[in-house]
């Protein structure tokens, strides 16, 4: 059995599924650039959806105005464990961008925040926001490009750790057989993108690339057995 995951993996990711009898193909679906950026104001509240966004804020702002930064909102616990490492602790993790939209509404509707994100960013979190009047200006730090590559074959699953990944592999393999294959998916936003393109979409239980890579070790080996 084959998997192909949209994202080049780490050396012990690897071992996950090699360890688990599958192969693999690997590539990046995307990637991203920095959008260089100044502020000259301190922070108060501020919001970061993804560890791009962690290492923009960290390349481009002053000690300072790291060290001002009261409370952190983010999504996804690698994002969270990256703002750890560089000193930024925060006050709350939400599995996607809408959850945490609903959380910052119901708890600190008064308050208002800066939120740290891609060009090409999603709509849900900063429209919530904007109808519940919870105060929030945003930031372009980096932006997302995609790389087009079509495989004309099939693939036992394909993993996407992005909506931007799996628009990127869409683009390229709508006519091809690849888009026939399962999709695995970091989580319920990117699942969300996925059903659009294919018919069978599975969620990690986590939103991490080792959960993604364990749901689909653990499926493809009960399918296997049917």
């Amino acid at each position: 059995m084959t998997v192909l995951s949209t994202k080049k993996l780490k050396p012990n990711q690897r071992e996950l599924l090699l360890n688990a009898g599958l192969q693999f193909v690997e590539y990046d679906a995307i990637r991203t650039q920095e959008v260089s950026f100044t502020l000259s104001r301190k922070l108060k509240n501020i919001i970061i959806t993804s560890q791009n966004g962690v290492r923009a804020l960290c390349n481009n702002l002053s000690s300072e105005q790291l060290e001002s930064i009261k409370s952190c909102f983010a999504v996804g616990i690698k994002t969270t464990a990256l703002l750890a490492e560089n000193g930024i602790k925060v006050t709350k993790t939400a599995q996607n961008g809408e959850e945490l939209a609903h959380f910052i509404a119901k708890n600190h509707k008064s308050e208002s925040f800066t939120y740290f994100c891609g060009r090409q960013r999603r709509d849900e979190l900063p429209t919530l926001l904007k109808e519940n009047n919870v105060a929030c200006e945003e930031v372009v730090v980096y932006e997302t490009h995609q790389i087009t590559q079509s495989f004309d074959r099939t693939f036992d699953g394909i993993l996407f750790f992005s909506p931007s990944g799996v628009n990127a592999f869409a683009k390229a393999n709508k006519n091809t057989l690849a888009i026939d294959s399962i999709a695995f998916c970091i989580g319920e936003t990117t699942a969300t993108t996925a059903r659009l393109h294919f018919k069978k979409v599975i969620v990690s239980n986590a939103t991490t690339i080792e959960s993604t890579i364990a749901k689909a070790v653990k499926t493809l080996k009960e399918e296997s057995r049917t």
